[in-house]
């Protein structure tokens, strides 16, 4: 029997980077800087430069991240948040955190990122924020958004999905407020829960470091309300050793997805498969290969696939509005067509930066049987 193609291959992803790690975890266990530390500066000095930003706060994880974020911005009761109904159930939970409330809009047909004009039109005096969620590993229209939005409105970047991508030029986080996920199956993903916060804006940093620390930058001083949500140092050994391959490893996942494209190109010709779409300026990191089956019955063909030991998955299931955590804000089936219908047709194919050719070719071979074509 022929060994199973994971979705994402964690380990693999170890191996290249076991030694490492086990001499940063000595290092970190000999000077028991568990909380904290040295790891965790070097690795926040280090991201910082890599992403493009003047200040990376680690935190405990991207949810946590992105709640910072939104308080830093001014986020709270009574506020609105304008946020992408196609996307995970975490960019709105943080939003629910603050206590402000979620307003949700469609995506773009195409490649399902937040739809920038049906934003703009949703902004009310009570919005505070717009959550550009940067999908599957490109980036949303920020300057489009950020043309377009009153001075009372902050644009806060949800870019779980996005390390090391850019839009013309510009990297999540300059000259706004960025929060990242650093879950083990990211494109940089730890050992663990662990995200952070990224910005030029040095107040808005101070705060996400204060608010993620009880309140205040050293022990028993609070100046602000906060909470524990803090990046540890066995986490930061991983990322470290992990961001010096990331360049590598993006580059991996671009040819990979490169090799998809011309592997489906006859699904795709024959109207079986829509192939995803990369955005004019956009330099997509490919977190995921996310592709649509217009014709077929989705979860068939996923069950088809997963029996025949390929591991693919659907990011996501459900829109926002259609879960039982968010009925309360009102939507029925039919609000945001395009997030519904991307919900019923999209497949994510494995894709992980040590997938072989030959591995590829065996996942678009299931595929296609699993379509009968």
């Amino acid at each position: 029997m022929t060994d199973p193609i994971p979705l994402v291959d964690l380990k693999a992803a170890h191996a290249e980077v076991a030694d490492e790690i086990r001499a940063g975890f000595d290092r970190v266990l000999a000077n028991t800087a568990f909380v904290g530390g040295e790891e965790v500066r070097a690795f926040e000095r280090e991201y910082a430069d890599f992403a493009g930003v003047t200040h990376c706060v680690g935190v405990a994880n991207g949810t946590d991240a992105l709640e910072l974020a939104l308080r830093a911005s001014g986020v709270g009761p009574g506020d609105e948040v304008i946020v992408p109904a196609n996307t995970f159930i975490a960019t709105a939970g943080a939003v629910a955190r603050t206590g402000a409330r979620p307003v949700l809009v469609d995506c773009t047909p195409a490649c399902f990122l937040i739809d920038v004009p049906a934003a703009l039109a949703a902004v009310t005096p009570a919005t505070r924020a717009v959550i550009p969620v940067h999908l599957y590993g490109q980036c949303a229209n920020v300057a489009e958004l950020a043309a377009g939005l009153p001075g009372h409105v902050r644009i806060v970047e949800d870019a779980a999905q996005c390390q090391g991508a850019s839009r013309d030029g510009r990297t999540p986080g300059q000259g706004t407020i960025a929060a990242t996920s650093f879950y083990p199956g990211k494109n940089l993903g730890a050992y663990g829960d662990a995200g952070a916060v990224l910005t030029d804006d040095p107040v808005r940093a101070d705060l996400v470091r204060a608010m993620a620390n009880h309140g205040g930058v050293s022990k028993y001083s609070h100046d602000v309300p906060g909470f524990n949500s803090r990046l540890d140092g066995l986490q930061a050994v991983v990322l470290r050793a992990k961001l010096r391959r990331l360049t590598a490893a993006n580059d991996a996942r671009r040819a990979a997805a490169a090799r998809y494209d011309a592997l489906l190109a006859p699904l795709a010709d024959a109207g079986r498969v829509v192939r995803p779409v990369t955005v004019a300026g956009n330099t997509h990191v490919w977190h995921l290969y996310v592709i649509r089956l217009p014709d077929a019955d989705r979860d068939e063909v996923l069950g088809k696939l997963n029996a025949d030991g390929i591991g693919a998955g659907v990011h996501y299931p459900a829109p926002v509005h259609l879960t039982p955590a968010y009925q309360h804000l009102g939507h029925r089936p039919g609000a945001f067509p395009h997030a519904e219908r991307a919900a019923g047709e999209i497949l994510s194919l494995p894709l992980f930066p040590q997938l072989t050719e030959d591995g590829q070719q065996r996942v678009v071979d299931a595929l296609a049987d699993a379509l009968g074509a």
